[in-house]
């Protein structure tokens, strides 16, 4: 019934596999990196220094303005 009129091998039935193969290990690499803020790897979330002191990081996050000269002066204030 087939011999002539099926759809016979093609390259396509090859090549569609292992492109979905491929497309599925990148994705799991790029989810376990962390990308769009995956659990797996943190998202985007920096790490402080090590060896930073928490003086250090608070008057690091007010000289790039994160933080108000009152909420500064009360972190302070609170880690004496």
């Amino acid at each position: 019934m087939w011999i002539n009129g099926g759809w016979g091998w093609t390259p396509w039935m090859m090549i569609f596999p292992l492109f979905f193969l491929v497309l599925m290990v990148v994705f799991m690499v790029f989810m376990m990196r962390g990308g769009m803020g995956g659990a797996m790897g943190g998202g985007s979330h920096e790490t402080p220094d090590s060896g930073e002191t928490p003086r250090e990081a608070l008057d690091r996050r007010y000289a790039r303005g994160e933080i108000t000269r009152e909420e500064y002066q009360q972190m302070r204030k609170d880690l004496e």
